[in-house]
């Protein structure tokens, strides 16, 4: 009785509008539905006299109080019945113009649901489109309830297109009628999109939307051009920018679907406005060409696109098809144009072009390229207008020469910047509109092209332009543009169809020479280097594409099999992991050069282990084998103790070997696994000193575990196996290896608790033991890590127990909380129980939480010395290494919430479970949020804030968002305490990272909004952090972000951001002051007052 009180109560306070009360009544009754202590249908009972009232107030709250319920459950499964139910209540309160927002709020949260929990069935949806069109006046609503129509109609055409296809006719005038007249910028993006919809849905220009389309053109030409203010008490959400934005792009999204649908002839005598228009929009919308050979794709530069672009080139193209001779005359004769393309050939280099030349130059390059890849027509207009001027700019030098032997230009030579790069838009489109087709008949159409011929003409002054470009780059700025077009051009030049554009076999060897060159002599030019290395493997892998046998036989010669002479080279200066890098590369190009990669790679192995670094690729198939044979033959060369013992002391080799090792295993088979890894147990056991079948009764002397370079090397082997292998993979005598690798993970080696952590998180639970093919569970397992005790003695260092010594007993949990005070031991266990706990948390075991308690133990300390450190004058070395210990349980963090490439991933085959990073991050945030408030001294605060910023920057955001309020001003604290050491920088970036996505998410506002003033006051002392550029550029982005925020609110600031960015104008890094001119401008602009610092 108390409880149906209770929700009376709730009910009446939700009903009546002058409560305050109304959000707080109707969570409560939310959470009563969702628990299931309320079912759904009671609680329809219990409304009943309020959805039949004859007071208009209360009925209308009583369905809105209905609707916001089932908007708020949708993650509650229902059945269909009550559905149906629902739907045919709110369809028919449709009608009820005083309860109209009840009803649209329930139609729309009855048709946003997903399947799997109950949705509304095809023919209830029609049914509510049927209401819909029937009652509803949308232009005689208020505007949230407009809204309300719109987002409606956007879903019922998104989810149910098959359905309201069927409206026909009435659809198509229900909706011209709902969005005549409209005004509001909100609902209009709404309509235009329902707009696309429609227009997606009857594609067929003869059509029903055909018949409508004088109607849909009326409604919406009044809308063009955009004149659009804001009322003065600025109520509006919309920036007039983003309007504007979205409503261009619409315009040429529209354009682009009446090119299509009027035809070439009706749109001919627009044409010219057209492209007019189209030029207009790229020259003003391109921003300044960023030559980046991180982004660049296959073909052309790969400049960051935007809508802009994408809709203008779109409709370009379009235009183009339909009248290919009309437009491209245009663009071949516009006075732009060509102004352009004459001004820009004074400029041999790419830093001398003004800036906005730079963008003219982008979008004509833009332009040429859709002109050429589009029709063969069009193509070989431009090349006989544009190609043709290019290669007569660069010279007799450059059209009278041969190429150089071995691949050599002249590095004497200048050539002009911009033509180049244009001459690379034309031949990166000519080689899409090759690429692209498929018809033998137009592929031998094109060899006889203009196009073509002149390509075939000027391919060796090209060869030479673009070699001479490297050459005379190479000695200035790494970064320079001019090392993208060399390269770049090279590269396209390599990747035609022999079928269509035949280019000399003498210049195609000239290009492999011309790169190898680069990668062998120029490996002190990372960026140059690198380049070369993408151009190799991109021509690789297109060759092997389309079946380029010559080619295949010369890139075999001079690029695979360079590359693996390079291993052999004693006395080479290429550093082996470039070597290594190099030689990935190229086998990914192909099967036959990953079979000679491997090959080669294998013979260098075992020829020289001491001097070779191995990184094995298994992403190609068919080479299990081959992969199996490697990894037995590391095995079976591990058994030569003088060939290993030389190997393990090169440096870094180990690791290369384990990580060959995991990726071999990882990609083979159960089958092969398990004769793997049972060849690697005989020879762990019968060439180590590790005796295995003692090792769970023989007390273990300090002498025996003093473990040699070569037992470390061969556990370290072994437990890369370990990692690798699936959860159905038998391991042999795995109770034994469970105490042998906690015994050896006290000395520090981590692949061993790697691999301790890999087991726990793929072995079967004891609930699960008929599915185990192991002598051990997960629950034995963790018994014997945490429970079985080790023996600590001041003469032995540490023994398993028998009760038979003297000494104290202590288990892995007690020394991670130094009860075997020994520092360096310490670290150890607490480094091997991060990786016990990354395989636990990965699969959702509750261990995980006893772990985490032992760190945070760790990170509060309770040596009474220890706090007292920081005012202390001398360090002694107890108390460093106090400060290595508590540092060592925060990073354990990281640990634990970072994805890991090296064990512990679905390439090795780990158990994760879903949101685990959520949970872990919702379990540990009220902990951390109470010991940092409540934490005396300020070191313990200090590794608090350490630890507790690994976890929120690998959290993911939508988690973050959630509790954002909480978090900003602990985050705040974090970021200033990781500003005193520069070894952090990489994690105050990750931190800073965290906040930028908070400050942008329209979720994070209202939690920014209160605690505007301490984010700038930390974000101005950002902005010139002097070790790492990213972390001040992004903090003078999140500067930009929060001057959105209400005038209020940060206005008061502005003087301080002012001063504050005025420092970074002057920045040594590019990126950094031009973030500061934007930050700067954004600032200033909050008043029209002069600037005054």
């Amino acid at each position: 009785m108390a409880e149906i009180t209770q929700l009376t109560r709730h009910i009446e306070s939700y009903i009546d509008t002058s409560s305050s009360d109304e959000d707080a009544s109707l969570n409560a009754i939310v959470s009563l539905v969702k628990t299931d202590v309320l079912p759904l249908r009671a609680l329809v009972t219990k409304l009943e006299m309020y959805l039949t009232a004859t007071d208009d107030d209360i009925r209308g709250r009583g369905i809105l109080l209905l609707a916001e319920v089932i908007t708020r459950i949708e993650s509650k499964p229902l059945d269909s019945a009550t559905i149906h139910i629902l739907v045919g209540f709110f369809k028919d309160r449709l009608a009820d113009w005083r309860a109209v927002r009840g009803a649209l709020v329930g139609c729309l949260a009855l048709i946003r649901r997903k399947s799997v929990l109950g949705i509304v069935t095809s023919s209830d949806a029609k049914a509510i489109a049927q209401s819909f069109f029937q009652y509803m006046q949308v232009q005689s609503l208020g505007q949230y309830d407009r809204k309300l129509c719109f987002e409606l109609l956007d879903c019922l055409l998104e989810h149910y297109s098959d359905m309201v296809t069927t409206l026909g006719d009435d659809l198509i005038y229900g909706i011209c009628a709902s969005i005549d007249a409209e005004m509001d910028p909100e609902c209009l993006m709404l309509a235009f999109h329902v707009v696309e919809s429609l227009a997606r849905l009857y594609p067929d220009s003869s059509g029903p939307l055909a018949s409508f389309a004088k109607d849909v053109f009326d409604i919406l030409e009044p809308y063009f051009p955009l004149r659009i203010t804001h009322p003065n008490n600025g109520d509006t959400h919309e920036q007039r920018d983003n309007l504007s934005r979205s409503l261009m792009i619409e315009s040429l999204k529209y354009l682009t679907v009446c090119s299509s649908k009027y035809g070439a002839e009706r749109i001919a005598k627009y044409a010219k406005s057209i492209w007019s228009s189209i030029k207009d929009t790229l020259l003003k919308c391109l921003g300044e060409s960023d030559f980046s050979l991180n982004i660049a794709p296959v073909d052309g530069i790969g400049f960051p696109e935007n809508e802009f672009e994408m809709e203008a080139l779109s409709l370009l193209q379009q235009l183009i098809v339909q009248n290919s001779s009309l437009i491209v005359s245009l663009i071949i004769e516009d006075d732009d144009v060509n102004i352009i393309f004459n001004t820009i050939a004074s400029y041999e280099i790419y830093d001398a072009i003004p800036v906005p030349e730079k963008k003219k130059l982008h979008a004509i390059g833009r332009i040429l390229y859709i002109t050429s890849k589009t029709t063969i027509t069009s193509c070989n207009a431009v090349f006989e207008s544009f190609f043709s001027r290019m290669m007569d700019n660069l010279g007799s030098s450059f059209n009278n020469i041969d190429s150089f032997p071995n691949g050599d230009t002249s590095p004497s030579q200048r050539v002009k910047f911009g033509f180049l790069y244009l001459c690379i838009e034309l031949l990166a489109g000519f080689r899409e509109l090759i690429v692209g087709s498929e018809e033998p008949e137009l592929l031998y159409a094109i060899e006889h092209e203009t196009c073509c011929t002149m390509l075939h003409s000027f391919s060796s002054s090209l060869f030479n332009a673009f070699g001479s470009v490297l050459a005379a780059s190479a000695d200035r700025c790494p970064l320079d543009p001019d090392i993208c077009i060399g390269v770049k051009g090279l590269q396209i030049l390599a990747m035609f169809h022999s079928d269509v554009f035949s280019i000399q076999q003498s210049i195609f060897e000239n290009i492999l020479k011309k790169l190898m060159s680069i990668i062998i002599e120029d490996f002190n030019n990372k960026i140059l280097w690198e380049a070369a290395l993408k151009a190799l493997y991109h021509i690789g892998s297109f060759v092997h594409k389309f079946h380029e046998s010559e080619k295949a036989v010369c890139y075999r010669s001079l690029v695979a099999e360079k590359i693996v002479e390079l291993l052999f080279l004693d006395d080479h200066p290429v550093p082996f992991s470039f070597k290594v890098e190099a030689l990935s590369n190229i086998g990914m190009t192909g099967i036959k050069n990953m079979l000679t990669c491997l090959q080669g790679l294998r013979g260098a192995v075992f020829a020289n282990l001491s001097k070779v670094c191995v990184r094995m690729t298994h992403e190609n198939g068919g080479l299990e084998d081959f992969a199996v044979q490697f990894v037995v033959d590391i095995w079976s060369q591990a058994e030569n103790c003088i060939v290993f013992d030389t190997l393990l002391k090169e440096k870094g080799l180990l690791d290369a070997l384990m990580k060959a090792m995991k990726l071999s295993v990882g990609s083979c088979s159960v089958e092969n696994q398990n004769l793997i890894i049972q060849k690697a147990y005989s020879i762990l056991s019968s060439h180590s000193n590790f005796q295995l079948k003692e090792v769970e009764r023989v007390l273990l002397s300090p002498e025996k575990y003093d473990i040699s370079l070569r037992d470390e090397g061969l556990i370290s082997l072994f437990a890369s196996v370990v990692i690798a292998v699936c959860p159905k993979t038998l391991i042999p005598n795995l109770r034994v290896l469970v105490h042998l690798f906690r015994v050896v993970l006290l000395r520090g080696i981590v692949p061993v608790a790697q691999a301790l952590g890999s087991i726990l998180n793929k072995l079967v639970s004891t609930s699960n033991s008929a599915e185990n093919s192991s002598d051990l569970t997960l629950e034995e397992a963790l018994d014997i890590i945490f429970d079985t005790k080790i023996w600590f003695s001041s003469t032995d260092m540490w023994q398993q127990c028998n009760g038979t010594s003297n000494g104290k007993e202590v288990t892995l949990t007690d020394i991670c909380l130094g009860f075997a005070n020994d520092k360096l031991l310490q670290i150890n266990v607490i480094c091997g129980l991060s990786w016990i706990g990354k395989g636990l948390l990965l699969r959702g075991h509750e261990k995980i939480k006893d772990i985490t308690m032992t760190f945070i133990e760790c990170l509060i300390g309770t040596n009474t010395a220890l706090p007292l450190m920081k005012d202390s004058l001398e360090n002694t070395e107890e108390q460093i290494q106090d400060t290595l210990v508590m540092k060592s349980a925060a990073d354990a963090f990281h640990v634990l919430m970072s994805d890991c490439e090296v064990c512990l991933n679905r390439k090795f085959h780990a158990t994760i479970q879903p949101l685990y990073k959520q949970r872990f991050f919702s379990s540990m945030m009220p902990i951390f949020l109470q010991l940092i408030t409540k934490a005396y001294y300020p070191l313990s605060r200090s590794f608090l804030y350490r630890a507790f910023a690994h976890i929120l920057s690998d959290t993911p955001m939508v988690a973050v968002l959630s509790d954002a309020k909480k978090l900003i001003p602990v985050l705040l604290d974090c970021l200033s305490v990781l500003t005193e050491d520069i070894q952090d920088k990489d994690m105050l970036y990750g931190l800073l990272l965290v906040l930028s996505g908070i400050l942008t998410d329209k979720y994070g506002q209202d939690a920014v909004i209160e605690n505007a003033h301490i984010i700038i006051n930390c974000l101005i002392k950002l902005v010139d952090y002097p070790h790492k550029m990213l972390v001040r550029e992004t903090a003078l982005q999140c500067l930009v972000a929060l001057s959105e925020l209400p005038h209020a609110r940060v206005y008061p600031m502005r003087t301080q951001v002012l001063r504050a960015i005025s420092k970074c104008l002057d920045d040594t890094k590019r990126s950094v002051r031009h973030e500061a001119v934007k930050c700067r401008q954004t600032w200033a602009s909050m008043s029209s007052r002069s600037l005054h610092f």
